[in-house]
């Protein structure tokens, strides 16, 4: 929700009542780019943070293999999460490109909230376009939709019977947050934590160097998008979140 201030709808401080938090998105570098300033502050606060990747972003390097740049991109992936103090990171088995939204990207988003109940999701925008009128790209649309669906089948025992059979329980969700959304609802202040988010982004080393030149470094791209958030917030720099209370 958001609260107001005169004629303007204000975002609410996301707030600290929570202990784990998952983030679930479609490829290596898509929590880099700006959550990861959250995710250093969380961490930095006793909360536990995993990371859940539906792909390994193995045709996002022309130069590179697809084979290769599944192993490069996935180490890159770890490197960048370690230095927001995160030390869980898993990968699905989708193609990178290839995504397509159904009962199998459902399954496997809910049964990484059952295997890690996390109380808050963190997932992109599902929409066409981003906040500033970007265009989203097709894999973030189907997982970001997935998530959505995903929460719910985490917590409903006979949408997917075979997860318990597996020995992953039913589990409920409290929070459900979007990232780059047009409408955001909340923010994080994440000023102390810019440095951080820039080394998380620069651990993409063969992926950021694979950029065309015109393509905006990493201390530029992320001061622009935590800059943006910090306009809408009023503060420095924040991570804006467009969040869906399920408590």
């Amino acid at each position: 929700m958001t609260e107001t201030g005169g004629d303007k709808p204000t975002l609410a401080d996301f707030g600290d009542d929570f202990a784990s938090v998952l983030c679930v998105v479609a490829h290596p570098d898509d929590i880099e780019y700006g959550t990861a300033a959250a995710v250093a502050k969380w961490t930095a606060a006793g909360k536990t943070v995993t990371y859940f990747l539906l792909t390994k972003g193995e045709a996002g390097i022309d130069t590179m293999h697809p084979d290769e740049a599944a192993r490069v991109r996935e180490q890159e992936e770890r490197d960048g999460a370690a230095i927001v103090g995160v030390s869980e990171v898993d990968f699905g088995t989708h193609r990178d490109g290839n995504v397509e939204y159904g009962l199998a990207l459902r399954r496997d988003i809910s049964r990484e909230i059952r295997r890690r109940k996390p109380d808050v999701v963190v997932t992109g925008h599902y929409g066409d376009r981003f906040v500033q009128g970007m265009l989203n790209q097709a894999d973030h649309r189907a997982v970001g939709l997935a998530t959505v669906d995903a929460v719910a089948d985490a917590g409903n025992r006979w949408i997917f019977p075979e997860l318990v059979d597996e020995g992953f329980e039913p589990w409920n969700v409290k929070r459900l947050c979007f990232g780059g959304s047009p409408t955001p609802t909340h923010f994080v202040d994440v000023g102390e934590h810019f440095d951080q988010a820039v080394a998380s982004l620069e651990a993409h080393e063969a992926y950021n160097s694979a950029l065309p030149d015109e393509f905006p470094k990493p201390a530029e791209l992320i001061g622009m998008i935590l800059g943006w958030g910090g306009q809408a917030a009023g503060v420095d720099k924040a991570l804006t979140l467009d969040v869906v209370e399920r408590r």
